[in-house]
């Protein structure tokens, strides 16, 4: 059976993906049109019901629950690992009221996040993440959330922290920080979907044994990143929530959607 399969090229997805793909693991005679993009352009796809099996920021997630069955396999859930708000000079809370702010994409656990913190700040200007650092650099910007790796370059460029926004969801909340996640959609049959998740698991399971080595597939999609950074990554987002949600996985899902229709459904 041929599906559709969309996940950013981004360590983390290549690093999940890697031995599904290139049939380093028993696909079970299941093979893959693969598309590599961003996952605000991930998101919008799965509003559109374009792909067979995708990953997604959790943000969106709750547009989609009639469309798409959530994988237990794949995702990125995780302490410590949140969007951060950043700026050129330090700023106040009360400085943030009237302060322009970028956020990676609408449809975005970022957004919410940032939300869930800060509901008051409504001048938002949604770009794609690997530009808000650069805008906020240049005073595009007043302030920006950044995602990826730019947690490991702002400080490098002199860029302030001003919150933790996963370290803020934790607190409030007590539960892991829901990142992105993997979903098929609800047209495949109940067993396509089973069977699909439980190749992604073994595809996890596969990469970990092999693992601190970076095979050529995660470097190639991870051009201007050097192995360091790559493992950073790769640390920061790929963990046992990745193999299997769990109850706890399935709960910060749960606050999430929660979150979503108290700050973002009427915002």
């Amino acid at each position: 059976m041929h599906l559709t399969l969309g996940f950013s090229p981004c360590p983390n997805d290549t690093f999940i993906f890697d031995a599904l793909v290139n049939h380093k693991i028993d696909t079970q005679g299941y093979t893959f049109d693969v598309v590599l993009e961003d996952v605000q352009t991930l998101n919008q796809w799965a509003l559109e019901e374009k792909l067979n099996i995708s990953k997604i920021s959790y943000g969106v997630y709750p547009l989609l629950l009639n469309k798409y069955h959530l994988l237990n396999s794949g995702g990125a859930l995780g302490k410590g690992v949140g969007p951060l708000l950043i700026s050129k000079i330090p700023l106040h809370a009360n400085d943030l009221a009237n302060a322009t702010i970028a956020i990676p994409g609408k449809n975005t656990t970022a957004h919410l996040l940032f939300s869930l913190a800060y509901p008051n700040c409504t001048n938002k200007k949604f770009m794609v993440f690997h530009e808000i650092e650069q805008a906020v650099l240049d005073g595009v910007v007043d302030a920006g959330v950044i995602i990826h790796e730019n947690r490991f370059t702002y400080a490098q460029k002199g860029l302030h922290k001003l919150i933790d926004l996963g370290e803020y969801w934790e607190q409030q909340l007590q539960v892991p920080i829901p990142l992105g996640g993997i979903v098929a959609s609800k047209n495949l049959e109940e067993n396509v979907i089973s069977t699909i998740d439980g190749l992604i698991k073994q595809s996890v399971e596969f990469a970990f044994k092999n693992y601190p080595f970076i095979t050529p597939f995660v470097k190639q999609h991870a051009q201007e990143m050097s192995e360091a950074v790559m493992k950073q990554h790769i640390d920061l987002y790929v963990n046992n929530y990745s193999i299997d949600l769990g109850n706890e996985g399935h709960k910060a899902v749960d606050k999430l959607i929660e979150v979503f229709k108290k700050y973002i459904t009427h915002s």
